[in-house]
This record gives C-alpha cells, structure tokens and sequence, in this order.
C-alpha cells in the first residue's frame, strides 16, 4: 500500500487509509526519527510492503481463444484418459471385474485424446490461415525488394527521357540539320 497505512474504523469494519507522516531528522538526532523511534523501525515497514514478485513482460504472445479452448479441452481429456489406464492397470494387478470394463474404456479415451491433441493443431492452423501471421520478413527478402524498386525507378526514369525527347520533336538525333 505504499505509504499509507490501513487500519480499522470503529462500527461498520471498513477500511480507512490513513497517511504516514514523512520521517523528519534533526541534526542532533542523527539515524533517528523525529517522534524519537529508530530509523531502521521505518526501514522494516518499507520491507513490509514489498511486493511478493515483481511482473515481467510475457516472452510469447497469448495462443488466441479457439486455440486456447481446444488446447484447454484437450488437456482435461488427457487427464481423464491417464486416471482411467491407471485405474485399469490397478484393477488389473488387483483382478478386479472392473479391469476389462476400465480396459476398453481407457483404449476409448486414448482415441478421443489423440483427436482433442489434432483439434488443437488444426484450430490452430485454421486461425493462423485467417487472422494472418505477424512475420517480419528477412533480410534477404528486403534485398530483392530493394533491387526490384531499383530496377523499377530505372526504368521509369528511362521511360520518362523517352517521353520527353519525343515532346521536342527529336526522333532520336542527336542534332538538328
């Protein structure tokens, strides 16, 4: 909370904030604060009020949300298929009647979970097709791209001269008779 301090009005219980008075020193008092506490009391309050972890920039962007629904989908199926091969395998070790049932159904699992895991790769590629990727493009590729404005500005420009030699009415001489 900074420098302000909460505590707890009488009667309703809501929270008031209070501010701190600014630690002032006198010369005589060095390393102590005005109202006569230690300096290092104040230093402790600060330390009280550290955040728990300080945020940073994400390194990847977000998946978009058809994306992250599937991908979220296909993670609870994965779960769900792992718990029902372990409980086969245990019902199996225990000669339960219950291990054939849990068998089967944990072979089904295994095909629905393979399926969620390629619903997240092709909704993943449908929304790249449609949205578009940011890309920026290689160096190489800004090179072409330069040699081809180039070439197009030559080309224009010769265009041009052509263009103006024929408005003065020369017809490629290089002098008049």
């Amino acid at each position: 909370m900074g420098t302000a301090e909460r505590r707890e009005t009488a009667g309703d219980g809501t929270a008031a904030r209070q501010q701190a008075a600014p630690a002032t020193r006198t010369s005589d008092t060095a390393g102590r604060r005005a109202d006569g506490g230690p300096a290092r009391e104040a230093a402790e309050v600060r330390a009280a009020y550290r955040p728990l972890w300080v945020e940073e920039p994400a390194k990847r962007r977000r998946l978009p949300d058809p994306v992250r629904t599937a991908a979220v989908r296909a993670v609870l199926i994965i779960a769900v298929t792992l718990i029902q091969a372990m409980v086969a395998l245990l019902c199996t070790l225990a000669g339960s009647w219950l291990a054939f049932p849990m068998v089967i159904s944990s072979v089904v699992s295994t095909i629905a979970a393979t399926w969620a895991v390629l619903d997240v790769w092709v909704t993943r590629q449908v929304w790249n097709q449609r949205h578009g990727v940011v890309s920026t493009p290689s160096s190489t590729a800004r090179a072409l791209r330069r040699e081809r404005r180039q070439a197009r500005r030559a080309q224009r420009a010769a265009g041009r001269e052509r263009a103006r030699i024929r408005r003065r009415g020369g017809a490629g001489q290089l002098s008049h008779p």
